[in-house]
């Protein structure tokens, strides 16, 4: 790669698929934070909402099994206070959603990566930030 890794926001789902599906289809996400490729941005409420996502009962995870995972994500990610009522960021819908939101304004993130459509909906408010994985996968691959 021959510029700078750009700063990622990536939803919980868009991790999720990366982590417990090693050929799927957003796996290629996975190998880029680990080439460093990309840059994971990560806060307070994303981590807890990664953790509380991967203890669902209907992945049938073991223990050991999301240190793991947690393991294979968090330590490419640079974490970043949000801080409540600081940024530009437009305000979602679905308020489960607005930490990513948050989250990207905050630290300037290039990209918000999301299949989410509360999400989706806002990304003529936040110029060409918001985009769908497959979208961001065509730039990544094409860098």
């Amino acid at each position: 790669m021959t510029s700078a890794a750009p700063s990622v926001v990536l939803d919980t789902n868009v991790v999720l698929s990366a982590l417990l599906f090693e050929h799927g289809r957003l796996a290629p996400l996975r190998r880029a934070w680990q080439a460093r490729q990309l840059v994971p941005l990560a806060s307070h409420d994303t981590i807890a909402e990664m953790i509380r996502a991967l203890a669902y009962p209907k992945f049938r995870l073991a223990a050991e099994y999301r240190l793991e995972l947690l393991g294979d994500y968090l330590p490419y990610c640079r974490t970043v206070e949000v801080r409540a009522g600081v940024g530009e960021a437009p305000v979602c819908a679905d308020s489960k959603d607005q930490m990513f939101l948050d989250l990207a304004f905050a630290a300037n993130a290039r990209w918000l990566v999301t299949g989410d459509r509360a999400l989706l909906s806002l990304a003529g408010q936040a110029g060409d930030r918001i985009v769908t994985p497959r979208d961001f996968l065509a730039v990544l691959l094409a860098r």
